[in-house]
This record gives structure tokens, sequence and C-alpha cells, in this order.
């Protein structure tokens, strides 16, 4: 394969965020460190410029596109308070409400510099996450929901028509869901684990009122292999993407589908994760793209993952480890299909 004339690459990230911490948790400061190196890693594979600016938070005006002011509100007093645990998963430090507004800022800033043509794509390389916190709540590590802020900002800023956002989180995104499930011109589309929390992401969650139609989730059991995401792209993401035609391309990443990942059962590779953002550039070519980390454990895992993606991104093979092949939920697929019909082109 030929290599494509070297592109420029935004990284966006900021030490401050690895001032949220609480000790012996998996969302832990040091992923930021392997994210980071996965992606330079990534970015000199093929000979792409990387610039890293400094990353500005983001303000409540941004914030509030998504989240309410009592929540935000909230969020303040408890982490002057000193924080403590949202629920049995999610903890609030003293430095974690400015550390989720820096998270929110250096995506929004993403955003921003692909839609000036700053920068062929962008990676925002970010903590704490945020596809599980919705409009008034934290949850599952997730204080702020930075894709949704960023979706919120280009829509509202006129810089966006139609958004497509595609979470492979091996969790499902219920607050991204929840956020744009009756948003006619959102296109969400997940890819999961199930069971596993937060439990929602069902084959019948298909969007609300107006949206009905633009919310797409592939539930894969244990398990679960590289082919099966493919088939999955080809079979189902692709058509609905296609078919909604957005503008943008906003991509959840979460590299917590490694066969590594100390917190789930399915069976990716790092090579995987570079197959898959390859076949998923191609489905929407002319869309502006910009990669958001979510979730990812294993920190070889994270940085290997994150570099394969990052090549891909650029259109460039980069397989630390082989693609892998063999394992269920081909028959998920099948449902999903059924379930879909009419609503998918043939």
């Amino acid at each position: 394969m030929s290599r494509p004339m070297p592109a420029r690459v935004l990284l966006l990230t900021d030490s401050g965020m690895s001032d949220h911490a609480a000790i012996g948790h998996p969302e832990r400061p040091e992923r930021l460190g392997a994210t980071v190196q996965g992606v330079t890693d990534g970015a000199v594979a093929v000979n792409a410029t990387l610039d890293r600016p400094a990353v500005e938070p983001a303000d409540d005006l941004a914030l509030q596109l998504v989240h309410t002011a009592w929540y935000l509100e909230t969020l303040d007093a408890a982490a002057a308070r000193g924080g403590g645990w949202v629920d049995p998963d999610t903890y609030l430090g003293h430095a974690s409400r400015a550390a989720a507004r820096l998270a929110a800022g250096a995506t929004l800033q993403a955003a921003v510099a692909v839609a000036g043509s700053h920068a062929e794509v962008a990676f925002a390389v970010v903590r704490p996450p945020g596809h599980h916190a919705g409009p008034e709540r934290a949850a599952g590590f997730c204080i702020i929901n930075n894709v949704a802020v960023a979706a919120a900002w280009l829509r509202q800023a006129g810089l966006a028509q139609r958004i497509a956002i595609v979470d492979w989180d091996v969790h499902h995104g219920d607050g991204t869901q929840a956020i744009f499930e009756a948003d006619p011109e959102l296109c969400y589309a997940s890819t999961h684990q199930s069971p596993l929390y937060p439990g929602t992401g069902a084959i019948n969650e298909q969007g609300a009122d107006k949206g009905f139609g633009c919310n797409l989730n592939i539930p894969l059991p244990p398990g679960a292999t590289g082919d099966v995401y493919v088939a999955g792209l080809d079979r189902v993401v692709g058509p609905l993407v296609q078919v909604f035609e957005p503008t943008w391309l906003l991509i959840s990443a979460g590299f917590d589908a490694h066969r590594r990942d100390p917190l789930t059962d399915l069976g990716l590779t790092s090579g995987d994760f570079g197959l898959i953002t390859r076949r998923l550039i191609e489905l929407v070519p002319t869309a502006k793209r910009i990669m958001v980390l979510e979730g990812g454990y294993d920190l070889q895992a994270l940085a290997d993952s994150s570099g394969a993606a990052m090549a891909a991104l650029l259109g460039v093979d980069d397989e630390p480890e082989k693609p892998t092949a063999g394992g269920p939920g081909h028959r998920v697929l099948d449902t999903v299909s059924e379930r879909w019909g009419d609503l998918l082109p043939s």
C-alpha cells in the first residue's frame, strides 16, 4: 500500500487531567501517557506532523449545551467540599472538576481545529472519559460528556449539519444515547459487550420521536472478535451512516474491547482497532473526523491500539498485533439486520 502525503495531526491533552485520581481505580492517570505514546507512535509511523497545542478548559456556555446549570453547580460545590463517590464506580476529587473541564475543552478544540482546516485529523487524549455522563448525571467513571459537548457546539456554531457519533467502547454509551436519542440530525451507533455495565444498548433502542431510526446498537457476546466488528460495519453501521450522510464523524474511542483489558471479555487486538478505523473512515470519506478517548485499562493494549487507530486515521496499516477472527456474535448481527429491516438499504 502506498503511503499518503504527510498530514498534520493535532494531539490535544493536558497533564492537569492527571490530577483526577483515586488510589487503586482502573481509570488512572497513567492512561494519558500510554495513549499519548500510542498516538505519537502512530503519527511517526506515517511521517505525520504532530502538533500539541495548549488546552483551554471548556467554559460553562459550552458545557451547558449538554449539561444543566444545576448539575454543573452541584459538581463545583461537591469538588469544593473535597469530593466523594458519585456512584460505586465514579469518584469526584478536589481536582476532578478542573480535569473534566480540560477534557471537554480538549475535545472541543479538536473539533474547532478540524473545522478550521488547521489539521486533517485530531485526537483528544482525555480523562475522565465522558460517554456515560448525562445532562444531570455522572456515572461509569464519566463526569462531563466530552463528545456530546463537541457535537452540540459544532451544531450551535453552524459548523455541522449532520453528525455521526460511532462509539466502539466496550461499554454502551448510555449518556450520549440519552442526550441525542430524539435528535433526527445526529446518528449514534454503538458496538458494545452485553451483558455488561451499564445494561443499556439493546437492539430495540433505535431512537425516540423524530430521532427514531438514528440510534443503532450492536450488543455483542463475550469473546467476540474483530471480524464481527468489521461485519457489523459492513452490514449495519455502514449502510445507516451512508444513508444519514454525515458531514462530521466523531469517534468515541474506547480501547477496552482489547483481549487484555482487565474489565471486559471481548477478544480484539490492536490490529483490529486499526482495521476497524480504516473501514469506518472509508464509509464516510468526506466527513471531517476527530477521535476522543473513552475507556481502555491495560496500558500496553491502550498504547498499541491507539497507535494503530491513529495510523489508520491517516490511511496506513500499522498492526502491532494481527486482527482476530472466529469469535461469536454473527447471530447478533442477523438479529440487528432483521430488527432494522426497511430502515437500512439492502
